[in-house]
């Protein structure tokens, strides 16, 4: 894929992540010369995956949050061929490379991140948006160590008790219900993987590294239930988040995607999609 140096007022400097149809820059905005993300996403990639809908999704639930701890998007822009996600630039990476070689985070440190990543996910849940794939690859560090949660392609918006089908994840952080084949709660599933994280700060190793989640579900705690527990109200300072205007504005978002359409309904995948989604 083909890059120019820059895209409106943003200059690109160098690649900063990169996936299977999209790359994620690192920019400079020129009027203010604040550092920004940009991932940039390949329109005839995206149609030929049937990814449409998904590439949708995040960006309108990104469009949704406004909070210290998630990853914010500040515009979108399109062209003919490429659409280009304008958002924070968290310079202290990603979770998961910390942990190589920190291995173990004493107590007070692995609190400090669950407790920031447990006020993010519970003000994601607030305004009805599931994650469904919090991990450490998911979840960047800024340069004063605060945890931001990213990557919200799997994300899906619902009423709270509503029941989803898709199975999506990844093997190590997945709740054994959403690969069974039935309806599951998307509160219920990050619930699962905001523990497993906590495990593998704690611990140093995964809880579950194989593919018998299935039989190892037996109870799941609540979100009211972590924050109100005494050893998550050790040290806690409630993050302070902003609400978003109900009439978020979306026309950047349909501009940049141009005739791509969307199918509105979340489908089910074949067993093959599934395989592919959890264990690629």
């Amino acid at each position: 894929m083909g890059y120019t140096n820059s895209i409106g007022k943003y200059q690109l400097i160098r690649t900063i992540g990169e996936g299977m149809f999209a790359k994620v820059k690192l920019a400079v905005n020129t009027d203010n010369g604040q550092y920004v993300a940009i991932k940039i996403i390949d329109k005839q990639m995206v149609i030929k995956r049937n990814l449409m809908y998904q590439v949708k999704r995040e960006i309108r639930t990104m469009k949704l949050l406004n909070h210290p701890n998630i990853v914010k998007i500040h515009e979108v822009i399109g062209t003919k061929t490429k659409i280009y996600m304008v958002m924070d630039y968290v310079s202290g990476g990603q979770l998961s490379d910390k942990m190589l070689y920190v291995k173990r985070f004493d107590e007070r440190e692995a609190r400090k991140h669950f407790q920031l990543l447990i006020d993010a996910v519970d003000y994601c849940h607030s305004r009805g948006v599931y994650h469904r794939d919090l991990k450490p690859e998911n979840l960047l560090l800024d340069r004063n160590e605060n945890l931001k949660v990213s990557d919200f392609g799997l994300s899906v918006l619902r009423k709270p008790g509503d029941l989803l089908s898709t199975a999506c994840g990844s093997p190590s952080y997945v709740a054994p219900e959403l690969i069974t084949n039935k309806g599951y709660e998307g509160a219920a599933v990050d619930i699962w993987s905001c523990g497993v994280i906590l495990f593998e700060l704690l611990a140093g190793f995964l809880p579950f590294d194989d593919r018998s989640l299935v039989n190892l579900y037996l109870k799941r705690i609540t979100l009211s239930e972590i924050i109100e527990d005494k050893w998550f109200q050790t040290d806690y300072e409630p993050a302070v988040h902003f609400e978003c205007d109900e009439d978020t504005n979306l026309d950047d978002v349909h501009a940049a995607l141009g005739s791509i359409e969307e199918n509105e309904t979340e489908t089910k995948p074949s067993m093959l999609q599934v395989s592919s989604m959890l264990f690629s």
